[in-house]
């Protein structure tokens, strides 16, 4: 003879264990946690970060990047007046290229905060971004706002 009361109790058990797994799908679906939504002003924070990684990388072992190529005028100039000037020349340009509304390219190791580049009135920012990276003896530092 078969247990009949046994197999009642074990569809119930299996009844209730699947009725409380639609309750609980039910109260998670409802029941949800905020978004995140991010301002335009998040955008900003990384734009020194993302221009600093194109200054500084390479498309190829065999490419220079261009923080290198500075870095070189500058070595072989000495860090005379006239290499200091043509490298505020070229980073002015390379910066305009990327549509930045406002930024300013500092060497801060050997040429003692020297502005290579600069657009807008730093002393008037708000919410700056920056970024600094190292080749050989100079150290470039990058503001954005």
């Amino acid at each position: 003879m078969l247990d009949n009361k046994g197999s009642f109790y074990l569809i119930d058990a299996i009844l209730a264990v699947v009725l409380l797994l639609i309750v609980f799908l039910a109260i998670n679906t409802t029941v949800t946690m905020p978004t995140h939504e991010y301002s335009y002003e998040s955008r900003d924070i990384r734009t020194a970060q993302d221009v600093m990684e194109l200054l500084s990388g390479r498309i190829d072992f065999q490419d220079k990047s261009f923080i290198s190529e500075i870095s070189g005028i500058l070595k072989e100039g000495e860090n005379s007046k006239e290499s200091v000037r043509e490298v505020s020349k070229i980073s002015r340009d390379r910066l305009d290229s990327y549509d930045l509304e406002n930024y300013r390219l500092v060497e801060s190791n050997v040429l003692n905060d020297e502005v290579l580049a600069s657009k807008g009135k730093y002393d008037d920012a708000e919410n700056v971004s920056v970024a600094t990276r190292t080749y050989g003896d100079y150290s470039f530092t990058l503001s954005t706002w």
